[in-house]
């Protein structure tokens, strides 16, 4: 058996299957609520990004996942 263990919230994810119930972005992985969290997080500053820069959005949740691993939890941008 194969276990994991999401980097924000250091929880074990018991049999990973890769965007599933885990999520692999740049060298971290989440697993799905943290995945959640992190959309829910980003959603209102993406609205308001206009025009939408791919290059931006990406730091952005580079940003937002490094400071949740330090935190151990995701925070308004």
């Amino acid at each position: 058996m194969k276990t994991l263990v999401c980097d924000v919230c250091k929880r074990v994810i018991q049999n990973p299957i890769k965007d599933r119930n885990y999520f692999h972005i740049k060298d971290r992985d989440l697993c799905e609520p943290c995945k959640d969290q992190l959309e829910l997080v980003l959603k209102p500053v993406v609205r308001n990004k206009h025009p939408f820069n791919y290059d931006w959005y990406e730091r952005l949740m580079v940003e937002s996942i490094e400071k949740a691993v330090q935190k151990g939890k995701f925070e308004a941008v």
